[in-house]
C-alpha cells in the first residue's frame, strides 16, 4: 500500500505562481479527488508530483520520489492525455509497445482491453476516436503495470453517462482492494459520489483536505426547511434562539444554525404544529462554490438582457 507525500510543491510561469507551496498526503484505500477551478494548478501539481515539470517541493511514494522507483510504470500508472498515442498505431499495437517497454507480458494488453471496454476495437486506429474512447484508451495505458498507485487527470472527460458509471465504481473498487487512487476532475456531482478524500487548491495553494462528507459539512450551507402553522411566530421564536431564519413562499422557513430536533422541540413547546421539517444538506459543488468564491482568475459575472455584467 503506497502513501503519496507532497512537500512544498512550487513553480512559477514567468509572474504568475501557479503551484505555491502545495503540502498534502494521499492515502491507500481511498479514492482522493483533486479539485480546483480553471487554473487552480491541478495538472502543474500533478507534473511536480512526477518530476515532469521543474519546480520546488517533493514528492514521495512510501519515501521515493519517483524517478527512484525501478520501473515506476509497474508502480504509478499515470494518465496526464488521453490522446497520447501515434496516430497511425492500433490499440493493441500501442498498448503492446507501451506493456514491452514497461515490462509486462503481452496477455496483459488482452486484460486492460476487456476491462475498460474497448476489446471489440483493437484492431482500430485511435486517431479515429471520440474524446470518450481516448480516455478509456489512455486508463488502459496507465494500468498495464498493475500499479499500486493510479494517477489520473481528468478521466471522465467526454465519457457518456454509461462510461462515467463504470469509471466510477471501477476507481472505487481499485482503491477498496487497498491501491491509491488520485483523480483530478471538474465534474463535482461525479466526484461527491466517487471521492472519499478531497484536496481542493485553488490560485495554486491548498484551500482544504478532508473526508468528502466533512468538506460538505463545514460549508454552513447546511440548513433546515419547516413549514409551520404560524410560521411567522415559529420565525420570531427562532431567531429568539439564536438561529437565521428566512421567510419563503408557501410558509416555508430556511432555518441555518438550529438543528432539526431543537426546531421540533421548540415548536412542540410553543403548540405550534408542524407539517414539514426536512435538513437540506449541501451540496458537494454548493460546499466547493462557496469555498473558492473569489479565489479564481476566470470568474464570468451574470450579464443583463444588454450584455452589461451585473
Amino acid at each position: 500500500m503506497t502513501v503519496i507525500e507532497a512537500v512544498g510543491l512550487g513553480k512559477s510561469f514567468g509572474a504568475k505562481r501557479a503551484v505555491d507551496d502545495l503540502s498534502f498526503r494521499v492515502r491507500p484505500g481511498k479514492v482522493t479527488g483533486l479539485l480546483g477551478p480553471n487554473g487552480s494548478g491541478k495538472s502543474t501539481t500533478i507534473r511536480l508530483m512526477l518530476g515532469l515539470t521543474r519546480g520546488s517541493g517533493t514528492t514521495t511514494f512510501d519515501g521515493r520520489r519517483y524517478q527512484e522507483i525501478d520501473r515506476p510504470a509497474r508502480s504509478v500508472g499515470v494518465m496526464l492525455d488521453a490522446r497520447a498515442f501515434h496516430p497511425t498505431r492500433t490499440v493493441r499495437d500501442h498498448l503492446s509497445m507501451v506493456a514491452a517497454g514497461i515490462g509486462v507480458p503481452p496477455a496483459r494488453v488482452t486484460e486492460v482491453l476487456e476491462l475498460v471496454g474497448l476489446a471489440a476495437e483493437a484492431r482500430s486506429m485511435p486517431k479515429r476516436f471520440s474524446l470518450g474512447m481516448n480516455q478509456r484508451l489512455g486508463i488502459a495505458t496507465a494500468l498495464l503495470g498493475e500499479p499500486e498507485t493510479l494517477i489520473l487527470d481528468e478521466p471522465a472527460n467526454g465519457l457518456d453517462p454509461q462510461g462515467i458509471r463504470w469509471l466510477r465504481l471501477f476507481l472505487r473498487r481499485y482503491a477498496a482492494a487497498g491501491r491509491t487512487v488520485l483523480v483530478s476532475s471538474h465534474l463535482l456531482a461525479e466526484m461527491e459520489q466517487t471521492a472519499d478524500e478531497l484536496l481542493v487548491i485553488a490560485r495554486g495553494r491548498l484551500v482544504r483536505s478532508s473526508s468528502v462528507q466533512e468538506f460538505i459539512g463545514t460549508s454552513n450551507l447546511t440548513v433546515v426547511h419547516v413549514r409551520a402553522k404560524e410560521p411567522d411566530r415559529l420565525a420570531t421564536l427562532l431567531r429568539g434562539a439564536g438561529a437565521t431564519v428566512k421567510s419563503e413562499p408557501e410558509d416555508l422557513l430556511v432555518v441555518q444554525g438550529m438543528g432539526q430536533r431543537d426546531i421540533g422541540d421548540l415548536a412542540f413547546r410553543e403548540s405550534i404544529a408542524v407539517y414539514e421539517i426536512v435538513t437540506r444538506t449541501a451540496t458537494l459543488e454548493e460546499a466547493f462554490l462557496a469555498a473558492s468564491d473569489g479565489l479564481t482568475d476566470y470568474d464570468a459575472r451574470p450579464v443583463d438582457a444588454n450584455g452589461a455584467r451585473r
